[in-house]
Parts: structure tokens; sequence; C-alpha cells
């Protein structure tokens, strides 16, 4: 099983610092979320927490992500970045498969897509976009952004996407892997669709094993259960190489963590303290692999 770091949250000009490091260390992976901005008051509740509430306020730093990853990639060699994830709802698909391309060639292959829909109403409605139909408009840019990433004259015709031939170059040397966000069935049937991988939110091991389970079916069913497919989870209850080999036998490929939360650090901790909660967790976890362990 990898690892993959967490960075939100924490000040942007500690992010090369922990790029740095955490290729060092032998993480897989940094994964950079994705907020537009801080409303005041939300329409709708935060999914992902028990009471719907916002675990930041209008002061938490934010990068794009996109651009996060660039300047990461800047200063390392080996590790990769994926966005966890990228809000597609509010934006437009052929601007996005210009940036993501862009990090893609930029960083040498070693960025992958995630992406969800977006839960908030006002970041739709405040960049003019509509918050009706959010799912199947949001199908259909993932549709237009893998077209034009692969490269050559393309057009579209689509329900909410109409463009003629053009061409955005230089195209990826490689395929962009999309890892597909959410815990609805609407997106767990989206990832086994289309994806190439799923990500999670904070959820249990419990919960973690019944989605896995959900997605094996899902992906049998679209004839897609032999085909790689990448699991990257944020789990709350399980930790330590015990847990860790827990999630690696229920069928996790990547286990994504903020060490330094387990030193009592916070968010917004200083970056030499981040540092070394790093090299403590890479010594317990990464530099002895976690490898599934299969059943007889």
């Amino acid at each position: 099983m990898k690892f993959t770091l967490g960075i939100a949250l924490s000040p942007l000009d500690q992010l090369p610092g922990l790029a740095k490091t955490a290729e060092e260390c032998g993480f897989s992976s940094i994964a950079l979320p994705d907020s537009l901005f801080y409303m005041k008051s939300a329409a709708a509740k935060y999914p992902y927490t028990a009471d719907g509430s916002r675990f930041w306020g209008p002061e938490t730093p934010w990068v794009d992500p996109l651009i996060g990853a660039t300047a990461m990639a800047m200063v390392t060699s080996r590790i990769r970045f994926y966005t966890n994830v990228l809000k597609l709802g509010s934006r437009n698909p052929l601007l996005l498969a210009r940036q993501v391309g862009s990090v893609a060639n930029l960083s040498g292959n070693r960025f992958g897509f995630g992406v969800g829909i977006g839960w908030a109403p006002e970041e739709f409605e405040w960049c003019g976009v509509p918050y009706a139909r959010r799912g199947a408009r949001v199908d259909e840019m993932i549709e237009v952004i893998k077209l034009v990433l692969g490269g050559g004259m393309v057009e579209f015709h689509g329900e909410f996407f109409d463009f003629d031939q053009l061409q955005v170059s230089p195209a990826p040397t490689e395929p962009v892997p999309f890892y597909v966000g959410g815990h609805t069935e609407a997106a767990l049937r989206r990832a086994a669709r289309v994806g190439d991988g799923w990500t999670s939110a904070m959820m249990t091991y419990d919960e973690l094993c019944r989605t896995i389970g959900k997605l094996d079916a899902l992906r049998a069913e679209f004839g897609r259960g032999d085909q790689p497919f990448e699991l990257q989870a944020v789990c709350v209850d399980r930790f330590g190489r015990s847990g860790y080999q827990d999630l690696a036998n229920a069928g996790v490929t990547d286990a994504i963590v903020v060490p330094w939360l387990f030193d009592g650090i916070g968010f917004d901790g200083e970056l030499a303290a981040k540092q070394d909660s790093l090299r403590r967790f890479a010594a317990a976890n990464i530099e002895a692999p976690i490898v599934a362990e299969v059943s007889a």
C-alpha cells in the first residue's frame, strides 16, 4: 500500500518544503484539496462532517490545486500529485483541459486528476453555472476533458457543451488518470464507469469496506472488474501499522494521511515540526512496506 500526504489547510509558503521532504521520505503522492471561496452563509450543509459544519474559516489558506501541484512539481522529481478532489461543476471543461494538460506536461506526467461535483450551491451560481442537473453536467465535462487531453483535432456535441474541431497542444505524453470522489450511489457508479480510481473523504473502516464492496460489484457490472483501479482512502479509525495493514487487506491501495496531526501539531504548525513528523511516520510505516495479505 502507498501513502499520500494530505496538505490541506497548510500555509502556502510551506508547500515546497513539505513536497521535498515527503519525496525524500518515500511518500507516493501529495493530495491537494479544492475550495473556490468561503461564503459567510452556506445554503447547504457540508456533507462530510456529522453536523454539516465546515471545519475551516474565512482566513484558512487554500491554494488552487492545479497551481499548487505545478509549484511543488518544480522542486521535486519523483513524487506524484493529485487533486482530492477538484470541484468540476462550477468550471468550464475546455479551460480545465488546458490547465490539466499543462500540469501533466510540466510535472513530467506526475499528476492525477481527482474530480467531484461540488456540494455548495453558491460555488455554482456565483460562478455563473446552474446548480440544477449538476451530475449530468459533470458526466459530460469528464467526457470533454478526456477527449481534449487525448490530443489531436477533436469536436464535441453534447447537451451542455458543444464545439467544433479544436486542438489543445501539447497533449500529455501519457494518459492522465481520473480519480472520482464522492460517497453517493451516483458518485460510486461514476467512479466504476469512467474512473481509474475512487477517492474518499473521511470514512470509518467499516464504511470503507462496504463502499469498496459496492465499487467491486459496480465495476463488474460495467465490465471493468479486471482493469487496474486505485482506492484512495481517508480513514478516521485505523492508524499505525496494524491499522494500515487492515486498510491494505480491505483493498485500499493508497492511504491519505496527515502525520503531524498524530503528533499534536496543527495545520498551522511550523514547517520544521511537520517535516520531523513526516520522517517519523516514514520510519514507522513506509521504510518497511505494508503489503496486502492474500487469503488462502
